[in-house]
């Protein structure tokens, strides 16, 4: 045995520690078996961006549990959510609308619904609803989940709250549930609809919707609306008619026509979609379709408790509370608000007694046609707070539906004027040859002068009655309410200026026929006595502009006090351009057109204003303490087109110094009694304290102009009329005359009273009936004006045409 070391046998169940190369055995031989499988190498970590995208896994795993928790929502919600009695409109109460001093001006609320089946409404009507609101209802699903996505989408990014609701939704809306635009409100209103619709046939769902909806003039239901809107039952509405009752359900009151014809466009064209929609889904053939005119719904008639100016009110307070995101209205149709507005109840009575005693009372409408014609509007304001603290707006809500003091349809005429000349010393403003405007700038009164420096082709307009003046102070052209002058200086100052200046003043952006050209400074634009009573009472306050208000207060049920929104005021003009247009005012109260105005007690300014063909006369005036401003205007009490006021009251014409102004002076002496007179603290522009004598011009005469009619036979009434001089330059400062405040002169006499006026030498009929070819609505009508407004032009003269902006338009009357 050898001394040798033997190799040890390895012992049963060893492994070699020591890795062993691929394909060989324990001893290293090749093709000897392995003794265990191989690890498999990990997988690299991800790094960089790959670690900010989810794996498959992930994912899957999200979009598993994500359907997990909406069907555990959907059916733990449809379990929860049960279908609510009905809501209780059957106990719906009141609005109570009250003074500024909490006595009670009028109640509100009555229900006025009358429920029908399905079978009492026609399949037209039936059809009309469908067009409007939900055109798949019969084969849709309760909901619609893609128009909910899209109309929260659409409110999301500004465009405006939108609805995504099917009538199923609205019907548990307004059948079930309260109004709020909360997500509890929307939770209930899907899960309810879907139980609904499992629960009630589409013709029940249907038949409710039609019953409950709101349609406006108080009307709930479709019975009440066909009614209210057309006299008669739901089962005879015709295809027009049901399609016009649909309109409303988008906007109630906005799209009724008589009480707003300024929008009768926008509900006509609701009313073409409508009818549109019942052709496209076969509902309505195309013959029918063609043949279909749009319906002219009836008169409102109301309960007495709504007459007198009680109903006009109401109306417009709640327009107000609507347009200003306060209470919608068919929440405030559900009733239960206390509504305490501006109001103040002395001066709301002295105005409506200032109408009946100098107008109403003198008209004889058995024995003078004009006189059915003549309606009257107007609005008195606070300027330093902007509360609006009387209106007059009709003889009686019961027999004249449309409010006068917020319509907008007659043109406001010479009014305007002011805000010509406002602008002009805000922009310092000058003339063609250079010099500063102010009230001594001399300018050419020549009637039908073409102005100077307009690239928008001639524009002459013509003077009241032709009348030429030769070269005058604006001073006195603001006085004779002189065309030429003033056009011109529209010109002077742009056109787009002017307009600029009167949306700062408070006139709505929006306003017919507000468009920037020469014309813009005859009034052609048709404004509202509420809109001018604004923006004077912004003149009044020395340029500060407070949005007009008409609410003080609003509580829900006797306890839940409702957020106002926040009074807000700011320098529109400078104080210098609005004091100096003030001093230039007074002066028409003085010395000029408005000579009625005096006998309000009290330092005043103001200006006159006539429309074309006299369809509307104005004064629009102010004290310190009190903005008010009241049109008289022609309307034919059948068609609603606007008529000329020749011959009312028995006077050969109507214009802003006459009724308007001696209104005026009424309701300002009895709205001021007993408040301590005070003057206008005035802080003028440079060279406005002092006045330039006045033109010596041969043809400078006084005449009827505004004050015809009005004026004591012996007294000079200067007038809303024309100038005359010759073409030429446009004027320039002059050096001032002698030392003098502003008011310096004798005070001219004159207004009188509507029955011992001196007849007009303006042409023209005398006796009763208007211009029946005068056309009603928004358009209707010219003002103190040239053309480009709106309206047919004035075909009595074609003297002096030519083209404002490219459209030819012929010089109008003063």
């Amino acid at each position: 045995m050898s001394d040798e070391p033997q190799p040890q046998q390895p012992t049963p169940g060893w492994a070699q520690r020591e890795p062993q190369a691929a394909g060989k055995g324990p001893t290293g031989a090749p093709g000897t078996p392995k003794a265990g499988k191989a690890k498999k190498p990990k997988r690299p970590k991800r790094t960089g961006w790959r670690r900010l995208i989810p794996t498959w896994r992930i994912v899957l795993s999200t979009v598993v549990v994500g359907l997990l928790l909406i069907v555990g929502g959907f059916f733990l919600g449809y379990h929860l959510v049960q279908i609510p009695p009905a809501n209780a409109l059957a106990t719906k109460q009141s609005n109570v609308y009250l003074y500024a001093d909490g006595t009670v001006l009028a109640r509100d609320g009555e229900v006025n619904r009358e429920s029908v089946g399905l079978a009492g409404i026609s399949k037209e009507a039936q059809h009309a609803v469908l067009a409007a609101e939900d055109r798949d209802f019969y084969t849709e699903s309760a909901i619609d989940p893609m128009a909910m996505v899209r109309a929260g989408w659409n409110t999301a990014t500004g465009k405006g709250k939108q609805s995504g609701s099917t009538i199923t939704q609205q019907y548990v809306k307004n059948y079930y549930l309260a109004q709020e635009q909360t997500v509890t409100r929307k939770v209930k209103e899907f899960f309810i609809s879907i139980k609904l619709d499992r629960e009630k046939s589409k013709d029940e769902i249907l038949e409710g919707y039609l019953n409950t909806s709101f349609f406006g003039r108080g009307a709930y239901g479709i019975q009440s609306a066909a009614q209210a809107y057309f006299g008669v039952d739901a089962k005879d509405l015709t295809a027009a008619q049901g399609a016009y009752l649909a309109s409303l359900l988008n906007a109630p009151s906005q799209y009724d026509v008589v009480a707003h014809p300024e929008n009768k466009p926008a509900a006509q064209s609701r009313w073409n979609y409508v009818m549109n929609g019942m052709v496209d889904k076969g509902w309505l053939s195309a013959s029918d379709r063609a043949a279909a005119e749009f319906p002219k719904p009836k008169q409102s008639t109301v309960s007495t408790n709504m007459s007198g100016q009680r109903g006009y009110v109401v109306n417009i307070v709640k327009k107000y509370l609507s347009d200003n995101g306060i209470v919608d209205e068919e929440e405030l149709g559900r009733g239960g608000y206390r509504i305490t507005t501006t109001l103040q109840k002395d001066k709301q009575d002295a105005f409506v007694k200032a109408v009946d005693d100098k107008l109403m009372s003198q008209l004889d409408q058995k024995e003078r046609k004009v006189d059915t014609y003549v309606r009257a509007g107007g609005a008195s304001v606070d300027p330093k707070t902007g509360k609006v603290v009387a209106m007059y707006n009709g003889i009686d809500y019961v027999k004249q539906y449309t409010p006068n003091a917020v319509r907008r349809d007659f043109q406001v005429g010479s009014t305007f004027k002011p805000f010509v000349f406002a602008s002009a010393v805000e922009n310092h403003s000058q003339t063609q040859s250079g010099q500063t405007i102010n009230p001594n700038t001399r300018y050419d009164g020549t009637s039908e002068r073409p102005v100077q420096g307009w690239a928008g082709g001639r524009y002459a307009p013509e003077n009241e009655d032709h009348r030429d003046y030769g070269h005058v102070t604006v001073r006195e052209a603001t006085d004779k309410s002189i065309n030429a002058v003033y056009a011109q200086m529209a010109v002077d100052v742009g056109s787009d200026k002017v307009k600029q200046t009167a949306i700062d003043l408070g006139l709505s952006k929006n306003t017919p026929e507000l468009t920037p050209s020469p014309s813009i400074a005859l009034g052609v634009a048709t404004a509202s006595p509420l809109d001018m009573a604004e923006a004077y009472a912004t003149i009044a306050n020395h340029g500060r502009h407070s949005t007009y208000t008409l609410v003080e207060k609003v509580t829900k049920d006797g306890k839940e006090e409702v957020a106002l929104p926040e009074r807000r005021e700011h320098q529109a003009v400078s104080r210098e351009a609005a004091d100096t247009t003030t001093s230039v005012l007074r002066s028409v109260v003085e010395n000029g057109t408005a000579t009625a105005a005096q006998a309000a007690g009290r330092p005043a300014a103001g200006k006159t204003g006539t429309a074309e063909e006299d369809t509307a006369a104005w004064f629009a005036g102010y004290t310190p303490d009190l903005a008010t401003v009241v049109a008289v205007m022609g309307q034919d009490p059948k068609t609603a087109a606007h008529k000329s006021l020749y011959g009312v009251m028995g006077l050969a014409r109507i214009n802003g110094g006459g009724a308007p102004a001696e209104i005026w002076s009424q309701y300002t002496r009895s709205a001021l009694k007993g408040e301590p007179v005070t003057d206008f603290d005035l802080q003028l522009q440079t060279g406005a304290d002092v006045t330039a004598p006045p033109s010596s011009d041969a043809s400078d005469e006084p005449g009827d102009g505004d004050a015809s009619g009005s004026s004591d036979p012996d007294t000079p009434s200067t007038g809303d009329e024309d100038g005359t001089g010759s073409p030429g330059d446009s004027g320039g400062s002059t050096p001032p005359g002698g030392p003098g405040g502003t008011e310096t002169g004798p005070p001219a006499t004159g207004g009188g009273t509507p029955g011992t006026g001196r007849p007009s030498t303006e042409p023209g009929p005398t006796g009763g009936g208007g211009d029946d070819s005068a056309n009603g609505g928004t358009d209707e009508g010219g003002g103190d004006t040239d053309g480009a407004g709106g309206g047919a032009p004035d075909t009595g003269t074609s003297t002096g045409a030519g083209t404002v902006a490219g459209i030819p338009v012929t010089p109008r009357r003063q």
